[in-house]
């Protein structure tokens, strides 16, 4: 709590364990794209209240390097999947883009993370009008220090977003040994 963050709430869905690490996993790594509907319906439902709040969803992106060699973003196919058969706020793909293609943070400290993702993302021009004043609901995968969500968070209202929070499918906890 030394660090206040720069989005307004979060949520997780599961926490990073044994019990979920190897779900994850699978649908990170292990091209399970088709557990997309399941766990962002278990998103939503977690979530309701940040997802009836918000104007727009985004979900943390890839670089377009790292996207071409998995195929897809998960965290785009987890807000997708949340919103399957649902009306809801629209899904903003585009609207933050990562700049460069950083090693992954697996493995980092909290202070590494942060470095390592530090001006790592942009909102694109064409986004900022359309994002001036709304509140976001940033979507990502796994927050094991919060740097990434974080780093996002303050580009966007770097850019004009009135307000984000975040919700994620999993929460690494202080003092749990699995690694991302």
């Amino acid at each position: 709590m030394r660090r206040r963050p720069a989005f307004a709430r979060a949520r997780s869905v599961l926490r990073y364990d044994e019990g979920s690490r190897e779900l994850i996993l699978a649908f990170k790594h292990g091209d399970r794209t088709e557990l997309a509907v399941t766990l962002g319906s278990w998103m939503v439902r977690t979530g309701a209240r940040l997802v009836e709040e918000c104007d727009a969803v985004v979900p943390v992106p890839l670089h377009r390097r790292r996207l071409f060699l998995r195929r897809f973003n998960q965290s785009a196919l987890l807000a997708y999947g949340a919103m399957s058969g649902k009306r809801g706020p629209p899904i903003l793909p585009g609207a933050l883009q990562r700049r460069r293609n950083d090693p992954t943070q697996s493995g980092r400290s909290a202070a590494a993370r942060r470095a390592n993702v530090a001006s790592a993302f942009m909102v694109p021009r064409r986004y900022r009008d359309r994002l001036a004043g709304q509140q976001i609901l940033l979507i990502d995968d796994v927050s094991a220090t919060g740097a990434t969500v974080n780093a996002c968070a303050n580009t966007l209202l770097g850019a004009g977003v009135r307000e984000v929070s975040v919700l994620t499918l999993c929460r690494v906890v202080r003092g749990n040994s699995y690694s991302i």
